[in-house]
C-alpha cells in the first residue's frame, strides 16, 4: 500500500558531496520512522540514518558528514553527505514506516517498506 522511492546516487571524488532524496506514497495514515540504509558489496545492510518524532539517529562512521531531514508534508526525507568517503560507497535504501488507512481513511494497520535503492560510489 506505501510506495518508497529513492533518488540521488551517483559517482563523487572523495570529498565531494550528494544529496539522496526519497518520497513515499499510498495509503499514509501516519509516517512514524524515515530514514537511511546502506549495503556495501560483501557486507551486512546498515542503518546510516534515521528520523523520528523524537529526533535523529546517525551510525558514528557519518556523525557530522550526513544529515538527515524530513519534510514531514511530502513524506519526503533527504541525507545530504558531505566529506564523502570510499569506504561510503555502497547501495543506499530509504525505510519507512508508519500506519496505512483503510476505508473511510480509518488507520488499518502498520506498514513497512523499502526502497529499490540507489547507487552511491565515492571514488578515492
Amino acid at each position: 500500500q506505501v510506495e518508497v522511492v529513492e533518488s540521488g546516487g551517483g559517482l563523487v571524488q572523495a570529498g565531494g558531496s550528494l544529496r539522496l532524496s526519497c518520497v513515499a506514497s499510498g495509503s499514509i495514515y501516519s509516517m512514524n520512522v524515515m530514514g537511511w540504509y546502506r549495503q556495501a558489496p560483501g557486507k551486512q545492510r546498515e542503518m546510516v540514518a534515521l528520523g523520528t518524532s523524537g529526533g535523529t539517529d546517525y551510525v558514528d562512521s557519518v556523525n557530522g558528514r550526513f544529515t538527515i531531514s524530513r519534510d514531514n508534508a511530502k513524506n519526503t526525507v533527504y541525507l545530504q553527505m558531505n566529506a564523502l568517503k570510499p569506504e561510503d560507497t555502497a547501495v543506499y535504501y530509504c525505510y519507512a514506516s508508519g500506519t496505512y488507512y483503510g476505508g473511510a481513511y480509518a488507520p488499518a494497520g502498520d506498514f513497512t517498506s523499502w526502497g529499490q535503492g540507489t547507487q552511491v560510489t565515492v571514488s578515492s
